[in-house]
């Protein structure tokens, strides 16, 4: 049964109540979650924990399976049987860094894709940082490039831009120009295209949790830079107020 993401309807709903489907061994299948599962879109798993049955249960990690169930891995077995009432808590600190990080490499990835026409070749989001690979194998000077992008996101990202989210039709969210920079493919074939709009600055097509205004992301301070082979130029950064 595919499991109704709550997190793509409000990305700061920090607790909900679901109905448990089943249970095998560690692993609960709710009706519907707010925890964001991991690798799913680059972003690591949220965090948090259950309750049921009133005992308190810490969710060690979420994943996604089937492309439409989420599992909750538990840290232990509990005991319940489905149709239990169950109420999930999310580890926010863990979530908004991930958001606004997340926000703030679309921002990125906007501008590399502008001034270069770098698509995304790679990348990872958690609490601790992000990293994100750039096919810049046509600039000479791609460490500069990067930086200067560094640069011009940070401008717009002090603009106090809107994100807005919501769905189009697929035949309709594939006119638009570079709705998906990722380097390789389309989302897989569904019927309508969430979208995530930075206004003004950027539009993708994307299943993840970000911020409302790019305000709440503060700066972007580049960490380090690689080269990590020709089509794979990394950065690493995290964002600070």
């Amino acid at each position: 049964m595919a499991t109704k993401m709550l997190f793509q309807l409000d990305s700061y709903m920090k607790e909900f109540e679901a109905k448990l489907v089943k249970v095998e061994g560690l692993n609960a299948y709710l009706d519907q979650t707010a925890f964001h599962p991991g690798p799913f879109g680059g972003l690591a798993s949220d965090t948090g924990y259950l309750e049921v049955n009133g005992e308190r249960v810490n969710v060690v990690e979420a994943r996604l399976e089937n492309n439409d169930e989420i599992v909750h891995v538990l840290e232990k077995e509990i005991n319940a049987t489905p149709g239990t009432k169950v109420k999930g808590y999310i580890d926010w600190d863990k979530r908004y860094m991930m958001m606004k990080l997340h926000t703030a490499s679309h921002v990125l990835s906007s501008v590399m894709y502008n001034k270069y026409g770098a698509k995304i070749t790679g990348g990872h989001i958690d609490s601790n940082g992000a990293k994100d690979d750039f096919d810049l194998s046509k600039v000479k000077d791609w460490r500069t490039a990067l930086k200067d992008g560094v640069n011009e996101s940070n401008k717009l990202i002090s603009s106090c831009a809107e994100v807005k989210v919501y769905y189009l039709p697929r035949e309709e969210a594939i006119r638009i120009p570079g709705i998906v920079k990722l380097a390789e493919k389309f989302p897989p074939n569904v019927d309508k295209f969430r979208i995530v709009e930075i206004v003004g600055i950027d539009i993708q097509a994307d299943g993840g949790p970000h911020v409302k205004n790019t305000c709440e992301i503060g700066k972007i301070n580049i960490i380090n830079l690689e080269n990590r082979g020709k089509n794979k130029k990394r950065i690493y950064y995290t964002v600070k107020g």
